[in-house]
């Protein structure tokens, strides 16, 4: 792998830390702050939300800027980010932190995206998104166990600092692996936006929404649900993390190579409905620990497995735009994480198995296939820019 992707990976194995260690700690920082489990996921929905604003304000911003110089500037905001969340006094003060930590991330995945399609062939370009994504999925497989360890002997306030230490690791890397790249051409503040006037990227992202958000609606509240439906002990809970991480990582990694042998539309598509079909079995058979599992590992590989054919299109489909349209990807996927953690959250308040929480979800992941589905229907399979202005 070129150093340059191998420093992308960095900071998105740092972003994966900061978004996915909260769904391995919920129930210790619910319990740390005094707040509910369903309060506390409300910290999810903060980092998300985070994301969906920073994202367009960033890259409007930057866009003028050298692309390494612009993730520079990001991974320094991540770092006194996740830095300040350590010393956070009260509920209020994690929310607000959570947000501002968010800020950076999807602007970060879009400029990234850019530079890893830069660095290798084009007929390269989705495995090398893959491979930049790649950092995030490890962040689940090694990363999110860890801070959850941390957390059970230290406090979840020594796992966040130990992230923040993280982005000076990256930002030194970025800066001695990355080359210098010219900024993209200024179309003005209209001209980033001019992509969303079309069809194409609007079912890309409303496709991203509704896909992520099912998942979310179930992955938001996994260890409560492994631990009081599935009937797992609580002590298990770092190495199922394990687990989920790597159907993450394998996800992520054959979503890349299959979209560039079989292309993004295909890949996304099917992906999307086998999330569907597989949320509805954990609906009904979540009480069974070893079915659970292999579902869990479907689902977590379908996660990922979306992402980089759908970042692709998306670069695809902004022609003009692109830092927006790269940066959109992530916004979709966060807006749906927010959208997940709260649908989710709202049959457990009503007093109802965490189970329920897939049941909510499948709604949304089959919504997502029929947009995507509709999307290869008119565009193609590959949905390639010039097919969507046709």
């Amino acid at each position: 792998m070129k150093k340059g992707l191998f420093a992308l990976a960095a900071g998105t194995l740092g972003f994966g830390m900061t978004e996915y260690v909260m769904m391995g700690i919920l129930p210790n920082i619910a319990n740390d702050l005094g707040i509910s489990i369903p309060s506390a996921g409300h910290f999810i929905s903060a980092y998300a939300l985070g994301v969906g604003i920073g994202a367009p304000v960033m890259v409007i911003l930057a866009r003028k800027r050298p692309l390494k110089q612009i993730l520079l500037g990001l991974i320094a905001l991540y770092t006194l980010g996740n830095l300040a969340l350590a010393f956070a006094p009260n509920e209020t003060a994690v929310l607000v932190l959570r947000f501002i930590s968010g800020l950076p991330h999807g602007a970060y995945f879009g400029v990234g995206a850019i530079v890893a399609e830069r660095l290798v062939p084009p007929e390269r370009k989705s495995s090398a998104v893959a491979l930049m994504i790649a950092g995030m999925t490890i962040a689940t497989l090694i990363g999110v166990p860890f801070g959850t360890f941390v957390t059970e002997w230290l406090s979840w306030r020594t796992a966040f600092f130990l992230i923040g230490l993280w982005g000076f690791k990256v930002f030194a890397l970025i800066w001695v692996w990355i080359p210098k790249m010219d900024p993209l051409p200024d179309t003005g503040f209209a001209g980033e936006f001019a992509f969303l006037k079309k069809p194409a990227p609007l079912l890309i992202i409303a496709a991203s929404i509704l896909g992520n958000g099912g998942i979310f609606c179930w992955y938001s509240y996994i260890t409560p649900l492994l631990t009081h439906v599935s009937g797992f002990p609580f002590q298990t809970v770092i190495f199922l993390m394990m687990i989920a991480g790597f159907g993450m990582f394998s996800g992520n990694l054959i979503g890349g190579r299959l979209s560039d042998r079989f292309t993004p539309g295909k890949v996304s598509t099917a992906t999307q409905g086998i999330a569907a079909i597989a949320l509805i079995l954990v609906f009904f058979l979540a009480r069974h620990p070893f079915t659970m599992l292999f579902l869990m590992v479907i689902l977590t590989a379908c996660l990922f497995a979306m992402s980089t054919p759908e970042q692709v299109l998306l670069i695809e489909h902004s022609k003009g735009g692109e830092l927006l349209g790269a940066a959109s990807a992530q916004v979709a996927f966060n807006l749906g994480n927010a959208l997940g953690a709260f649908m989710g959250g709202l049959p457990i308040k009503a007093g109802l198995p965490y189970n329920y929480t897939a049941l909510t979800g499948t709604f949304f992941a089959f919504a997502g296939f029929i947009l995507l589905f509709i999307f290869v229907k008119k565009y193609g399979a590959r949905g390639t820019a010039k097919q969507a202005t046709s």
